[in-house]
C-alpha cells in the first residue's frame, strides 16, 4: 500500500512540474501587447523582405549562414565558409555571440546588438533591414542553441518570417519564435555601415556600438557615424557624440579638430570634467600649456570617478 500511495505521489508531483512548465511556456508577454491593435498599428501592414540572400546551413554551422544572410544584404561580399573560421567554435559545434559581433567589425560594420523587445525586431525589419537572432530552439535545462535571420512578419495571421536552417521564408507562430527566443535571453543584432542609424533612439547603445567598431578597427573612417549620431541626437547626445567625435580626431592625429569637438561638448556642459581632461591634453600637444593648465585645473577640481587620471593629466602638464 505504501509503494502504490508513493507512486501516487509521485505522478502527482510530475503532473505538478509539467503543469507548471506549461504555464510558464505558455507567457509570451511581448506577443500579447503587439498584437493588440493599438500597439500593432504600425506594423500592420505584413512585411517581406525579398531581396535578403538566403544560405541553407550545413550541421552546426548556422551561426555562418545567418552573418553571412544580413552581412550581404549589407553589402558586404562574404559567404558563409569564408566566416566558419570567425565564428565557429568545433569545441562548442556552435558560435557565441561574441564571435559574431567581432566578425561583423571586421568587415568595417557596426554591430549593433538590439534591445530585448520584439517591437525593436519589428522595427528594424519595417525599415527593411533584417535581424540576426538566437534562438533556444530545446529547454532552459537542455539548450538547443540556433541562429535565424528575421526577414518578415505578418501580425494578421500572427506570425514572422525566417530564414533558418534549410527553410527560407519558413513561417513561425510569434508566440512560438518568443518562447524560444526568450530561452535565449532576447539576443538580436543588425549590421550598419558607418553612416547608418539603427530604428531605435537608443544614444548610448548606438554610441557604445560604434566605440566597439573604432576600438576594433582603428583605421577605419568613422566619422560618418559620429556625424550621423549627432544629427540624430542634437540635443541630448552632444556630449556624449561630441566625446567619442573628439576621440576619434585625436585619434586619427587630427588634434585642431579634436580639441574644437572637446571645446564644443564644454560649450554644451561647462562641468564635464573628463572633456576638461582631454582638451588639457591636446592643448598641451598643441603648445598651449597655459590653455592645457587650466583645463586639467578645472577637470581636478570637478573631481568624480576619473580624479587620478585628472591629477595623472595636471602632474604631466606641470612637469612639461
Amino acid at each position: 500500500m505504501k509503494i502504490l500511495v508513493r507512486a501516487v505521489q509521485m505522478r502527482f508531483i510530475i503532473g505538478i512540474w509539467i503543469l507548471l512548465g506549461l504555464v510558464s511556456c505558455a507567457s509570451t508577454p511581448q506577443s500579447s501587447r503587439l498584437l493588440e491593435q493599438d500597439s500593432a498599428s504600425a506594423f500592420i501592414q505584413p512585411v517581406n523582405l525579398t531581396g535578403v540572400p538566403f544560405f541553407p546551413q550545413q550541421k552546426y554551422h548556422c551561426g555562418p549562414a545567418a552573418l553571412a544572410t544580413v552581412l550581404q544584404a549589407n553589402q558586404v561580399d562574404i559567404t558563409p565558409d569564408s566566416l566558419v573560421p570567425l565564428v565557429y567554435l568545433p569545441e562548442r559545434q556552435g558560435s557565441m555571440q561574441i564571435e559574431m559581433l567581432a566578425a561583423s567589425r571586421s568587415f568595417d560594420r557596426i554591430a549593433y546588438p538590439l534591445p530585448p523587445l520584439l517591437e525593436s525586431i519589428f522595427k528594424e525589419v519595417h525599415q527593411g533591414r533584417p535581424v540576426l537572432v538566437m534562438q533556444n530552439l530545446g529547454l532552459s535545462w537542455y539548450p538547443r542553441w540556433h541562429y535565424a535571420v528575421v526577414v518578415g512578419y505578418d501580425l494578421a495571421s500572427s506570425e514572422l518570417l525566417l530564414h533558418s536552417g534549410t527553410r527560407e521564408n519558413y513561417r513561425v507562430s510569434l508566440k512560438l519564435f518568443e518562447r524560444t527566443w526568450q530561452r535565449a535571453d532576447h539576443w538580436a543584432m543588425v549590421v550598419l555601415k558607418p553612416g547608418e542609424l539603427p530604428a531605435d533612439n537608443d544614444q548610448l547603445r548606438y554610441f557604445s556600438a560604434v566605440s566597439a567598431l573604432e576600438n576594433a578597427r582603428q583605421d577605419i573612417d568613422l566619422e560618418p557615424a559620429y556625424q550621423a549620431g549627432l544629427q540624430q541626437w542634437p540635443d541630448s547626445s552632444l556630449l556624449a557624440m561630441g566625446m567619442g567625435m573628439g576621440n576619434y580626431f585625436y585619434r586619427q592625429g587630427q588634434k585642431l579638430d579634436a580639441a574644437e569637438q572637446f571645446t564644443a561638448v564644454l560649450e554644451e556642459d561647462p562641468l564635464y570634467a573628463p572633456a576638461h581632461n582631454n582638451l588639457a591634453q591636446i592643448l598641451l600637444e598643441l603648445g598651449d600649456k597655459p590653455g592645457a593648465l587650466y583645463h586639467a585645473q578645472t577637470a581636478v577640481t570637478l573631481g568624480g570617478e576619473l580624479l587620478p587620471a585628472f591629477r595623472n593629466t595636471l602632474d604631466a602638464i606641470l612637469a612639461n
